[in-house]
């Protein structure tokens, strides 16, 4: 079984997935830096290049790809739910975690974030606030409907927020 987290940008999921990796002893994959390390170049320049669709398409083949395997802890781009086909095979392959955390708190992380100025794509024409509101008002449904459980991150120690998650699996590997 695969575990993949899913959310927002800043959200935590890349940070939790290397620390869950390490104390569940699985291999850790972050779909975004495959891709960036495929791509040779970041995010913000492949969609710059070649465009949104070519993006999600390669993304999409990215998620078959890690799908093939098991046993990893995932770490996925902030829009993969977007496409029905990506949710369908992680859902397939693994259990989704949907990472959560105030739009405040993502805003205050993503300013803290070298790759946020130099990575991250604009998603919308307006201010960073706005942005995270909008994008997270849009995708409230889609990580609702993908995910097996959710974890707010706000406020939390990562070694809290691993905890969680290893609870709450062992709780469901018992029903």
């Amino acid at each position: 079984m695969n575990l993949f987290l899913i959310g927002y940008r800043c959200t935590g999921k890349s940070t939790v997935g290397k620390i869950l990796a390490q104390w569940l002893k699985r291999p850790f994959i972050d779909t975004d830096k495959l891709i960036t390390d495929e791509q040779g170049c970041t995010i913000d320049a492949i969609i710059k290049q070649r465009g949104w669709d070519f993006f999600r398409s390669i993304e999409t083949d990215m998620i078959k790809r890690v799908c093939a395997d098991d046993n990893q802890i995932v770490a996925t781009g902030g829009g993969v739910v977007l496409a029905p086909q990506n949710v369908r095979l992680m859902q397939n392959n693994g259990t989704l975690i949907w990472l959560q955390a105030l739009p405040e708190t993502i805003r205050l992380r993503m300013t803290q974030d070298p790759l946020t100025a130099t990575s991250r794509p604009a998603l919308t024409s307006g201010t960073s606030s706005e942005e995270i509101e909008e994008i997270l008002a849009t995708r409230d449904s889609f990580y609702t409907k993908a995910m097996n459980f959710a974890v707010d991150t706000d406020h939390k120690r990562i070694d809290n927020i691993c905890t969680e998650i290893i609870t709450w699996l062992c709780l469901e590997k018992r029903r």
